[in-house]
């Protein structure tokens, strides 16, 4: 029998049992709205991380991912390009050039970083406005890293070659100018990528990129749909990770030194064949070589206002005459068995002792190349390739993501028929 107490105390008992549930569920479901804001937040602050410094040789904005705790990271950059080309040549004749207003570039990076460890990143291009026009759009790169240490990480994906200054890092208000220099589009013919895999890591002051990817199409014509070398450079035997060619690879490597606060010395290099398993022409049971070797070196200080940069760029080609002879290159159009270029450029911030985050750099630039240098027997240079090109203006900067620019071009060839111009630019990062 249940006794009185034990009737007294039974409603008391239970009212507690149901306020306790109560409690527990409210509790759990306040736990359930703090965990979804937690994540809000964190999201939300992936996104807007800021694009304020260059990691591992990107640009800033390709850099966000770097820095993000965990989750998405967005970012981009643009461009926009007034060029006004002069009437004349520098032998008098008339140049026929048309002046252009072009929307140059527009970019778009995605990232995910899922752990300390693993994170995905891509940089999605448009080019000129529209594909119904001019314009392209291309994947620019595309990879994943593994990093097990900060002196050793994994990467593999469409990857960018770690060559020179700007074929990592050209978002448009990371450097001075509105055009990037010659040497850096055709001896290194950025923006340069293939597919592949490879290391990378710093430390000690030092940084290193190492990869193993798909070599250039010498050739052309082939998958790739690439247009081969000619006399111009290197830059129509890229293959941009679209259906490579891939017979041949190629290693390429890069250090750096940046142990002194603003200070950059380095060099790179790329070896491996570009003939992609097309035959000899006059022996088809034989296959296209065309060994390349491209190296570099590098030199920047950016500090006191000072932006002070230098580049020096070489490739050696063997074989060029069964390419001339794959491609019905003759007389002065033949591919240079050697490749030669170099620039220096010295700019000053002027409002550096001033109380505002604006910055306006005038600088100069300075640049020889020549993509016929040496041709083989038989192969006569065309002196328009033997270049130098003076470059003198300004960049505006009322935020470091904000950049207009402008500049005057003075060009001059061995056949005398350079055309000057000026440009003015708009550039934008986020």
């Amino acid at each position: 029998m249940v006794s009185l107490a034990a009737c007294l105390f039974l409603p008391a008992a239970v009212v507690a049992q149901e306020t306790d549930t109560t409690a527990i569920t409210r509790l759990g479901a306040q736990i359930e709205a703090i965990t979804r804001e937690l994540e809000r937040i964190r999201l939300g602050g992936a996104v807007v991380a800021q694009a304020d410094s260059s990691m591992l040789g990107f640009g800033p904005a390709a850099s966000k991912v770097y820095r993000v705790g965990r989750g998405v990271s967005i970012g981009g950059y643009g461009e926009i390009l007034y060029e006004n080309f002069a009437a004349d040549r520098e032998d008098g004749a008339a140049s026929g050039r048309t002046d252009q207003l072009d929307a140059f570039r527009g970019i778009v990076y995605v990232g995910y970083k899922f752990d300390d460890r693993f994170l995905f990143n891509s940089e999605i291009e448009f080019e000129h406005g529209t594909t119904g026009q001019a314009g392209t759009a291309a994947l620019e790169f595309a990879y994943l890293d593994f990093r097990l240490t900060p002196m050793l990480g994994f990467r593999a994906g469409l990857l960018l070659l770690p060559m020179g200054f700007l074929n990592e890092l050209h978002e448009s208000p990371a450097f001075l100018g509105t055009e990037r220099p010659e040497t850096e589009r055709w001896i290194i013919p950025s923006t340069w990528r293939e597919s592949g895999i490879g290391v990378f890591g710093e430390g000690g002051g030092f940084s290193y990129r190492a990869y193993l990817v798909n070599g250039f199409d010498a050739i052309g014509g082939g998958s790739s749909k690439a247009k081969g070398f000619d006399a111009s450079g290197l830059r129509g035997g890229r293959q941009k990770g679209s259906k490579a060619v891939a017979e041949n690879f190629a290693g390429v490597g890069r250090v750096d030194y940046t142990g002194i606060l603003g200070f950059t010395l380095g060099a790179s290099a790329y070896i491996g064949n570009s003939g992609q398993g097309n035959p000899v022409p006059t022996n088809p049971s034989e296959t296209i070589s065309a060994g390349t070797f491209l190296w570099e070196g590098h030199l920047e200080y950016r500090r006191h206002g000072l932006d002070i940069r230098g580049l020096f760029a070489m490739a050696d080609l063997d074989g060029v005459e069964l390419i001339n002879l794959s491609r019905g290159l003759t007389g002065d159009a033949s591919v240079g068995e050697r490749l030669v270029g170099w620039y220096a450029q010295v700019g000053y911030d002027v409002l550096r002792a001033a109380r505002t985050q604006h910055q306006v750099i005038p600088f100069v630039r300075y640049e020889e190349l020549n993509t016929q240098d040496r041709v083989p027997a038989g192969f006569a240079a065309d002196p328009a390739t033997d270049r130098s090109i003076l470059t003198f203006g300004a960049s505006w900067k009322p935020l470091s993501q904000i950049a207009v620019k402008g500049d005057v071009q003075i060009h001059r060839n061995g056949a005398d028929t350079g055309v000057n111009q000026w440009n003015l630019a708009l550039g934008y990062l986020f």
